[in-house]
């Protein structure tokens, strides 16, 4: 079945009475849903996501850090329904944000900085921005990647413990993400990012249990 909160980001998609029932927060668009990631409606949102069953044996073990009940999968079925659109619109063919300096041979020590680092870019960036251009027939699966995204990010915490040293490296890696970033206009550069979700998530495969 669907998770919770997809059923309520889809239904934002349509047309709807000036009146919608709340739930726990009122959600405006998808633009301030993503800044609102912190709310106290995200306990809620990830408590239900919890409940589904058949998903808890799945996780990502990201050195130090966990993150349970996420079906890989489903994200790479989401991206599928929209890898031929974004990547056809992709025109810098000779540019890759995703580069092996950014992701080879990243530690498991480092491997918790790093995918935090680059789920939070995804989201209060890519998917925050790219949302007002995508077309309605990709909605669903847009949602989908983002809802994941959220659920990993929020149960993905660094520990302060961790030597200096492992932070500072996993960061010059996400810097060179970052700045290829910033060297591309705007709008080319959401679609080169959103395009090469499908690395991002081969890599997040490499610290995949079932």
């Amino acid at each position: 079945g669907e998770e919770v909160w997809l059923s309520l980001l889809v239904y934002k998609t349509r047309a709807a009475p000036s009146k919608q029932p709340a739930l726990g927060c009122h959600l405006r668009s998808l633009s301030s849903w993503l800044k609102m990631v912190t709310l106290p409606c995200l306990s809620l949102i990830l408590f239900v996501w919890s409940q589904v069953p058949g998903l808890q044996s799945q996780e990502f073990q990201f050195g130090p850090c966990r993150a349970e009940g996420v079906n890989l999968q489903q994200l790479r079925e989401a991206f599928w329904t929209i890898q031929e659109t974004v990547q056809a619109q992709d025109n810098n063919t000779s540019v890759r944000l995703l580069r092996q300096e950014v992701l080879q041979n990243v530690s498991d020590a480092e491997s918790c900085y790093l995918i935090h680092a680059l789920l939070k870019f995804y989201l209060n960036t890519v998917f925050k921005n790219y949302h007002k251009r995508a077309e309605f027939k990709t909605l669903k699966s847009f949602s989908t990647l983002a809802n994941n995204f959220i659920v990993i990010m929020s149960k993905l915490q660094p520990t302060e413990n961790e030597m200096f040293s492992v932070s500072e490296s996993a960061h010059k890696r996400f810097l060179l993400f970052h700045r290829a970033f910033k060297r591309l206009d705007i709008e080319a550069a959401l679609k080169k990012a959103l395009g090469e979700v499908d690395i991002l998530l081969t890599w997040m495969e490499k610290f995949y249990k079932i």
